[in-house]
């Protein structure tokens, strides 16, 4: 795996040198693991996967860390995958966020669907997807497009607790594992 993040890494750096490409590039520190997409003069933007491919390693990644912890949620892993590319945020924060506030819905508020803690935790939604879509919208709108794309620049403003961010950091390592292993395993589907 290491052998093929090495050249996966070359191949970045090349492809980033050359010019004209787009490249992920760790914006957070060793922390963290969001990224932004670098090109010249482009807006912030949080990187947010197009391929069909990645879309769907993103879903299963999703769906299984969902699972592993018995979520109510684990049934709107496409609701958070529309709302990622829909308010182009990373498709790894809004699920951290729910993991971190509500162990992915949980232990809420009754019927409120509130996983995220949104509006102190009070705010009540209609369903899982209408406050997916309302904390996805709220993040971009408050956060994001204000340039605070990583959990250290958005939990200030997001939570009292100085633990926030590196709390989020590590559900969201937990669906990067995730997404490596299934990675992993197509790999050797593939090779057999």
């Amino acid at each position: 795996m290491q052998k093929i993040l090495f050249i996966v890494t070359l191949l970045l750096a090349f492809l980033t040198q050359v010019g004209g490409v787009e490249a992920r590039v760790n914006i957070a520190g060793a922390s963290a693991k969001i990224h932004t997409i670098v090109q010249p003069s482009a807006p912030v933007s949080v990187a947010r996967s197009t391929s069909a491919n990645d879309y769907v390693t993103k879903r299963h990644a999703i769906r299984s860390v969902l699972s592993s912890y018995g979520s109510p949620m684990e049934s709107e892993v496409d609701a958070f995958m529309r709302a990622c590319i829909k308010y182009d945020i990373d498709c790894y924060l809004l699920p951290s966020i729910a993991g971190l506030e509500s162990t992915f819905g949980r232990f809420i508020w009754p019927e409120s669907y509130n996983a995220f803690g949104w509006g102190g935790g009070y705010i009540m939604f209609e369903d899982w997807e209408t406050g997916i879509d309302t904390v996805a919208k709220g993040l971009r709108k408050g956060y994001v497009s204000q340039g605070h794309i990583t959990p250290q620049m958005i939990g200030g403003k997001y939570s009292e607790s100085p633990t926030w961010a590196v709390r989020v950091n590590i559900f969201i390592g937990q669906f990067e594992r995730a997404e490596s292993s299934n990675a992993l395993q197509s790999v050797n589907i593939a090779l057999q």
